[in-house]
């Protein structure tokens, strides 16, 4: 199941004339537009119900002439859930993304797609590069290394980023959960021994589009700078908060899930940096994204009162 691992930097490339973005409604998508938005670069965007991965004719009908990059910001996400509906998983993360691929390379458009770092086993102690063997532990990760390998197959122009932990202020995500818990909460339980990078969505387009203006093709890693537990992110959430909430670190043992999660998942992504440069650190776009979160929740309470 392990895909050809290809890694290219073609000569730089200028922005995109017009582009189309999928998933316009998830937590990437919405960082895409906002980041399209501020480039002044033209984008069409789409979520669901007109464009649905588990429909193949309405990839047909959204991916049609006129862009010269698309970016896959729609996929299977509920890890948990995917344990119980591993066709569906394959479905979205698999099928449908091969059917992206041919649909892009049919009107001549690169392809910006996310895979994971739950393709990896978790097994290692160092950060895993991009031809590190895949041997994913649950259904999300193997559907997520099945869609890996029919786009390395595929002939596509392609950039297949795989990232890890992805949160932003909008959409259901770790930050925002740990956030609202802990503002009604006295304790919180939050497992110390999974480590992995997070990755803030807005960060991660900017960077996607780095990549692509600097001639990336075939696989790359990107994520936040530096590597945590999630007991360390929640306590870092708490910190800035300055909630009076009590993070209690356990074990994954202690909080068992239905899908089992690899217990080291860091990215090595010096290669991405060496291309783009610096991309920050985790602490430091959680704040950004904290004090955004504070920001617009003030901004709709003086709405609200006014």
């Amino acid at each position: 199941m392990t895909p050809r691992t290809r890694q290219t930097i073609l000569s730089a490339r200028s922005k995109p004339t017009k582009a189309l973005v999928l998933g316009s409604t998830g937590m990437v998508g919405k960082a895409w537009i906002e980041l399209l938005t501020q480039q002044n670069i033209p984008f069409d965007c789409c979520s669901r119900p007109e464009f649905d991965l588990a429909d193949p004719d309405s990839i047909i009908r959204t991916i049609c002439t006129g862009y010269d990059l698309v970016v896959n910001a729609a996929a299977w996400t509920d890890v948990d859930a995917a344990e119980s509906d591993e066709p569906g998983a394959q479905r979205a993360n698999a099928e449908a993304i091969d059917e992206i691929a041919q649909r892009c390379r049919s009107i001549n458009a690169t392809l910006i797609t996310y895979s994971t770092d739950y393709v990896f086993s978790g097994s290692a102690d160092t950060p895993y590069s991009i031809d590190a063997a895949i041997a994913p532990i649950n259904a999300y990760g193997r559907s997520k290394a099945m869609g890996e390998s029919v786009l390395a197959d595929s002939e596509t122009s392609h950039i297949m980023i795989r990232t890890s932990w992805v949160y932003a202020p909008w959409g259901n995500n770790f930050v925002r959960t740990i956030r609202k818990l802990a503002q009604s909460r006295d304790e919180l339980r939050v497992v110390d021994d999974q480590r992995g990078r997070p990755t803030s969505a807005q960060h991660l387009a900017n960077s996607s589009l780095e990549l692509y203006l600097n001639g990336a093709l075939g696989t790359w890693h990107l994520s936040d700078e530096d590597e945590c537990t999630w007991f360390e992110f929640a306590s870092q959430i708490v910190r800035h908060c300055q909630l009076d909430c009590t993070i209690t670190a356990c074990t994954s043992d202690e909080y068992p899930r239905p899908a089992q999660r690899p217990a080291y998942s860091t990215l090595d992504i010096d290669q991405s940096l060496a291309l783009i440069g610096p991309v920050g650190s985790w602490a430091s776009h959680l704040s950004q994204v904290l004090d955004e979160l504070q920001d617009s929740e003030h901004e709709q309470a003086h709405s609200d009162l006014s």
